[in-house]
C-alpha cells in the first residue's frame, strides 16, 4: 500500500492511498476463515464451510470492511510517522461504494494542517495585571463572618437580624382569625429564618419582637411561592401550598440568636489551624491574606482574558484551512449543514485560533503535567471542600487519599488536567512577558471586569 501527500498550500494537503489486491486479499481470507470457524451458517457444520462458499456469502462485505480498515490505519500511520499536526480528522474527498469489478483502488483524503506559528514570549511585551486592594472594611466583614461561623446559637429575648424564630404557626382566615376545622394548617413546632426571606418587608415584621409576641406574616411572600420552601416551613405536602396565599400567625416560643466567637486562641486555631495565629494582629493578617487569595482568582480571570486578547490580536491573523474544516464539521455533526456552516464556522474559528496559540506557547514553554501536579491540585480542591464544613486543619494523609479518589473519576480527571494546563500556560506567560501591575479598589476592579 502506497501513501503519498501533496500540499496545495501551507495548511492544506491531500493524501492519496493506492491499494493493490495483495495489500488486502490475505486479510480478507483470514477474516472469512474466522467467520467459518466462529459462526453457525445454515446448511453447514460449524467450522466446515468451504472458502468459496464463505466468499460467495460474505466476500463483498468482508472485502469492503478490510479495505476501509487497512486504508484508515495506513492514513493514521502516515500522519503519525510524518508528525503532521492535523486539525480535526482526514476528510474523504469522495465517498462511494467499492467497484468490485476491479482489484486495485485509490482513495483520497484532504488534511487540514495547523499553521506554523512563530510565537514569542518577550519582556518587551506588556500585559496588565490588576491586584485588588484588601480594605479594612473587607477584613472586618470577613472577621465577623468567621466569628459568626464559629460562634454559638443561644436563646435570646429580642429578635435580631440573624435570629431563628420558633413557635406555633397558624393559618388565618380572610378576617384575620385563626382558621379552625378540617383543612386548616396549624404547625405546633414551627421554625422560620427571616434573614433568608426574599421579601424584606416580611422579615421586618419580626423586628423588635420578643418571646410570646405574635407576628402576622405571609409565607408565600417570604419565598416568592416556592413550594419546596413553603411545604418545609408549614410541614405539609407541596400540593397543599401550590396556591396558598393566606396570612399566618406565629406565636413566638423561642428566639435563637448567634453570639459571635471571641478573639482567643481557641478561635484562631479553629479558623486557621493550631498556632497559625497567636494573637489578634497575626489573626487579622491571615484574614487579610485569605481575602487576598480569594480576590486573586478574580485578578487571574481578567488577566487570562487580557492575555488571550493580546496574543489573538498579535498572532490571530493566521491562515486556516477553512474549506476542509467546514467539510469536516458537516461530516461529523448532523446538525451542521451547508445552510448553517458559515455561521457555525465563524463561531468556532476564534476558539480554534486561541487553541493553536495556546499549544504553541505550551510547546515553547515546554509545559508538562506530571502526576504529582494532579495530586497537589486535587489536594487543594479537597482542602477547600473540607473548609466549607469548618474542617480547616486536615492532615496530609487524609487530603492525599481524598485527592486520589477525586482523580479516580474518569470524567473529572480530564477537566483537572485542562485546568492545570491552563494554570501552567498563564504562569509561563507571566514569566515570559512584563506584567503591568496596577493596584485597584474592588469597585474599580468591578468596572474593569464589566468591560472585559
Amino acid at each position: 500500500m502506497n501513501v503519498s501527500m501533496s500540499k496545495s498550500d501551507a495548511v492544506s494537503a491531500r493524501l492519496t492511498v493506492a491499494v493493490e489486491e495483495s495489500d488486502y486479499r490475505p486479510k480478507v481470507i483470514e477474516d472469512l476463515k474466522k467467520i467459518g470457524r466462529t459462526h453457525q451458517i445454515p446448511g453447514f457444520r460449524k467450522g466446515h464451510v468451504a472458502l468459496k462458499d464463505l466468499e460467495r456469502r460474505f466476500g463483498k462485505d468482508v472485502t469492503s470492511d478490510v479495505i476501509n480498515r487497512e486504508v484508515f490505519e495506513a492514513v493514521m500511520k502516515f500522519i503519525e510517522d510524518n508528525k503532521l499536526n492535523v486539525l480535526g480528522q482526514p476528510v474523504p474527498v469522495e465517498v462511494k461504494a467499492l467497484d468490485f469489478s476491479q482489484k486495485d483502488f485509490t482513495f483520497e483524503y484532504d488534511l487540514a494542517l495547523a499553521p506554523e506559528l512563530d510565537i514569542k514570549l518577550d519582556k518587551d511585551e506588556k500585559i496588565p495585571y490588576y491586584e485588588i486592594q484588601v480594605s479594612d472594611e473587607m477584613v472586618a466583614e470577613q472577621d465577623e463572618a468567621l466569628r459568626k461561623r464559629f460562634g454559638a446559637q443561644v436563646p435570646g429575648e429580642v429578635f435580631e437580624k440573624d435570629a431563628l424564630v420558633k413557635g406555633a404557626i397558624f393559618e388565618l382566615d380572610e378576617n384575620g382569625n385563626v382558621k379552625e376545622g378540617e383543612g386548616a394548617i396549624q404547625v405546633v413546632n414551627g421554625i422560620v429564618a427571616p434573614m433568608f426571606f426574599k421579601d424584606k418587608d416580611q422579615a421586618s415584621l419580626f423586628e423588635g419582637k420578643k418571646v410570646d409576641d405574635k407576628v402576622v406574616f405571609n409565607p408565600w411572600k417570604t419565598c416568592n411561592g416556592d413550594t419546596t420552601e413553603l411545604s418545609s416551613m408549614l410541614q405539609v405536602d407541596k400540593n397543599r401550598v401550590a396556591d396558598l396565599h393566606s396570612d399566618f400567625q406565629l406565636t413566638i416560643s423561642e428566639i435563637i440568636v448567634v453570639r459571635l466567637a471571641e478573639h482567643n486562641q481557641e478561635f484562631y486555631d479553629q479558623v486557621f489551624g493550631k498556632d497559625k495565629a497567636t494573637d489578634e494582629a497575626s489573626y487579622l493578617a491571615l484574614v487579610k491574606e485569605m481575602i487576598g487569595g480569594s480576590l486573586k482568582q478574580n485578578s487571574e480571570i481578567i488577566f487570562r482574558l487580557d492575555a488571550r486578547k493580546y496574543f489573538v490580536e498579535k498572532y490571530g491573523n493566521m491562515e486556516l484551512p477553512a474549506a476542509i474544516l467546514k467539510k469536516w464539521l458537516i461530516n461529523r455533526d448532523e446538525a451542521i449543514t451547508e445552510a448553517n456552516i458559515e455561521e457555525e464556522y465563524s463561531r468556532m474559528e476564534p476558539d480554534l485560533k486561541w487553541q493553536l496559540i495556546k499549544e504553541s506557547i505550551a510547546n515553547l514553554a515546554q509545559i508538562k503535567i506530571e502526576e504529582t501536579d494532579l495530586i497537589e491540585f486535587a489536594k487543594n480542591i479537597a482542602k477547600q471542600q473540607f473548609a466549607q464544613y469548618g474542617m480547616t486543619n486536615m492532615d496530609d494523609e487524609t487530603l492525599t487519599n481524598y485527592a486520589k479518589n477525586i482523580l479516580a473519576d474518569k470524567n473529572y480527571r480530564p477537566r483537572l488536567i485542562e485546568q492545570i494546563g491552563d494554570i501552567k500556560l498563564f504562569d509561563a506567560i507571566k514569566n515570559g512577558v512584563t506584567l503591568d501591575v496596577k493596584s485597584v479598589s474592588l469597585d474599580e476592579f468591578k468596572e474593569i471586569a464589566s468591560k472585559a
